[in-house]
Parts: C-alpha cells; sequence; structure tokens
C-alpha cells in the first residue's frame, strides 16, 4: 500500500494548515492510500544545527524515519512574511536527502490574506534541492479565516 506522510507547518491550535492537511489527507485515504500525520505541535524537536544525529531528541529520529519509509508527503504550510513557516524549515532542515529523496510532494499554503504563491514557491525550490518530485498541482487558500468557518 502507498503511504504517505502528512506535516502541517503551523503550531497554533486550531491551525487553519492543520485543518487544510486534515481534509487533504481524507480524500487521499478515500484512494486507498495510507496517510499518517506526523504533528509538529506534539514533536520535541531542536532547532536545526547542522548535525546529522540528535541523541537528546528521540522525536527526531521517528521524523525523520516516518518519512523515509513514505511513499510522499504532504506539507501545509502557513505563509508567514511571504514564505514558508520557520517550523515546517526547521523540520525539512532536520532531514537530508536520505530521507525526502525521490518523495512525491504535495504542497498547501494556508494565508490569511489574499491567496498567494511565495510559501509554496519557497518548498517546490527546497524539495527540488533534496531531489524530491514536487506534483504540479498545488493548494493556495488565502483568506482562510473565511475558509475554514464552520456554521
Amino acid at each position: 500500500m502507498v503511504k504517505i506522510v502528512g506535516l502541517a507547518g503551523s503550531l497554533r491550535l486550531g491551525s487553519h494548515s492543520y485543518q487544510a492537511l486534515m481534509e487533504v489527507a481524507k480524500r487521499v485515504e478515500v484512494l486507498g492510500v495510507e496517510v499518517e500525520i506526523l504533528d509538529l505541535r506534539s514533536l520535541n524537536l531542536p532547532f536545526c544545527n547542522g548535525e546529522d544525529h540528535y541523541p537528546d531528541y528521540p522525536d527526531v529520529e521517528k521524523l525523520q524515519e516516518t518519512v523515509k519509509q513514505a511513499d510522499g508527503l504532504i506539507l501545509a504550510t502557513p505563509e508567514y512574511h511571504g514564505s514558508v513557516s520557520g517550523v515546517l524549515k526547521n523540520a525539512l532542515d532536520l532531514m537530508s536527502f536520505e530521507h525526502l529523496e525521490d518523495k512525491v510532494v504535495g504542497l498547501i499554503s494556508v494565508l490569511g490574506g489574499q491567496s498567494n504563491s511565495n510559501a509554496l514557491n519557497d518548498l517546490r525550490v527546497i524539495m527540488r534541492w533534496v531531489h524530491a518530485w514536487v506534483i504540479p498541482e498545488q493548494v493556495a487558500i488565502g483568506q482562510a479565516w473565511k475558509a475554514f468557518l464552520t456554521t
């Protein structure tokens, strides 16, 4: 079975990035794909310092190994100051080619303002750098506070 790992780059409770990721995960699971969400809010990850191993942080190995075993990724990020969130960038920096190369990657961007593609473009460059394959379709959700209204 194909396995996809989802990462949302927001730590905020009620995160729209997390909500978007969960919605996409539901739609992918209907296709018979296994989806595992790694919640960065619950992982104890250090700031990346360029090391390959972080023995004091077992969640780094969990992140690395879970992603390494997956066939692909879904990355959801809020767009902060025109770019990818630091939380998601740090999680990606804790991994290397060994974990990310040849993964198929889907991208989601969530913004408070008008829809924009800066964070998506940045993620596309990052993923290309580690030899991952970003699918051409991407999701950009502007004015997320309206998109995720509940009635």
